[in-house]
């Protein structure tokens, strides 16, 4: 990991050319750094903005604005300073190579939010949705990932650990001071005090396969005959040619992927070879990948251009394409060529996932979070269960010892316990400057 007790900098804003970018400093000598770099010999006022100019020993750089936040009302917990330039490449470099000349160093990706959580001003699951709402590209992943930041998920887990600790002190009392005769309650009120918990993390659990949709996306793969309209309906929804669309039969023999924004949800559509027996070594791989992609994807979207659809579950929706010809039609009705029917059609995709875009916020989106949660499910499943065995002759040892295993989890999930690996991976997800 990296060292905490250096002065670190670097270019807060995306690369590239802008209006406004930003450098940040963070660290006990970030006063005295930002000072040397500036033509202003006045005191800097706590969040307060302060116009002046940046310089090398030998000539100025740019007219900035300064921000001093002292430890720990800042964004790290340390002093941090925020040099406000014009956001040219050429001209923020300079500024962070003086910074550098001043004694401080470059950051490394994701220094800053590290120091926040090591400082106590964000546990990990909050860090972790920094970067996803950084990452976001859909507004219900930006939603997801701010209500997490706002603690939305710290303070469930934090609730449920807090009962898990209480129940623990209480058995750790009465296994270490067997002699002082305090036993704990009766092995059927214990089990409902951890039924309670198990009523707790259900929830999260059942609540994740949302959280996935949101946090993760879907797959959705565009099935049928050749020459139903295949990469016809794929244009349609991603709204642009990158299908190629002809009349003869067969034309799509790879599949081609597309990410777009779906309700809200991010969706990779696959659009797939025709479904067809044929000799043709080539069209054969076509056909073997399209049955592939059924197979993985989240949903398939089957599209007909007859009255009866084959072989279609429950994981499958049926669609009708070329609806403008005007025959009967069983399924979504749409046409790809002239637009008809595609907003039902997204509607009917989100209604088969059992998702509302505008009900359903999943407190717990993250699939490291989730698992931890599964295991202090099980490990409580474990304790409820050794409670209850023998009419409750099993020794408080044994329950003890998972409910422990529970909290171990749970302290995994705030960083609380966490290993150096751990957190290298998390905060190596992040850009340098955040």
């Amino acid at each position: 990991m990296f060292s905490t007790t250096d002065t670190i900098v670097a270019i807060a804003t995306p690369p590239g050319h802008g209006g406004i970018g930003v450098i940040r400093i963070s660290g006990p000598d970030a006063l005295p750094i930002a000072r040397r770099l500036m033509t202003h010999q006045g005191e800097l006022s706590p969040r307060h903005a302060t116009l002046t100019h940046t310089c090398t020993r030998t000539h100025a750089i740019d007219q900035v604005v300064v921000t001093y936040f002292p430890s720990p009302h800042s964004y790290t917990g340390e002093d941090v300073v925020e040099l406000s330039a014009h956001g040219s490449p050429v001209v923020l470099r300079a500024i962070v190579e003086s910074a550098i000349a001043q004694a401080a160093r470059l950051a490394e990706p994701g220094e800053f939010t590290l120091r926040a959580f090591l400082n106590g001003r964000i546990d990990l699951m909050q860090a972790e949705a920094v970067a996803d709402l950084i990452d976001a590209v859909t507004p219900l992943q930006a939603r997801a990932a701010f209500d997490q930041l706002e603690g939305t998920l710290t303070r469930a887990i934090a609730d449920i650990d807090a009962a898990l600790f209480d129940l623990v002190a209480r058995l750790e009392a009465s296994v270490d001071f067997p002699d002082e005769g305090y036993h704990f309650v009766e092995p059927a009120t214990l089990a409902r005090a951890i039924d309670d918990l198990l009523t707790r993390t259900s929830a999260l659990l059942a609540d994740a396969r949302r959280g996935r949709l949101v946090r993760e996306g879907l797959s959705i793969a565009i099935v049928g005959r050749p020459n139903v309209g295949k990469s016809s309906l794929f244009n349609a929804l991603v709204g642009a040619s990158r299908a190629i669309v002809t009349e003869v039969p067969g034309t799509t023999r790879d599949l081609v992927t597309e990410v777009v924004d779906l309700e809200g949800l991010r969706a990779t559509l696959i659009d797939t070879a025709g479904l067809h027996e044929t000799t043709d070594r080539v069209e054969a791989e076509g056909v073997s990948r399209s049955k592939h992609a059924m197979a993985v994807a989240d949903l398939v979207l089957v599209v007909v251009d007859e009255d009866e659809p084959q072989d279609v579950d429950n994981k499958h929706l049926v669609v009708q394409n070329k609806s403008d010809l005007g025959r009967p039609r069983r399924g979504v009705r749409i046409s790809a060529t002239t637009g008809v029917g595609l907003e039902d059609l997204r509607r009917a995709i989100v209604s088969a996932l059992d998702f509302d875009p505008l009900r359903d916020r999943p407190e717990i989106t993250n699939t490291r979070h989730i698992a931890l949660v599964a295991r202090a499910h099980d490990a409580l499943t474990r304790a409820r269960n050794a409670a209850l065995a023998d009419g409750g002759a099993l020794s408080e040892e044994f329950v003890l010892a998972d409910l422990q295993d529970a909290r171990a989890a749970f302290e995994e999930i705030s960083g609380r316990r966490s290993p150096d690996d751990l957190l290298a991976h998390i905060f190596t997800r992040f850009c340098v400057g955040k």
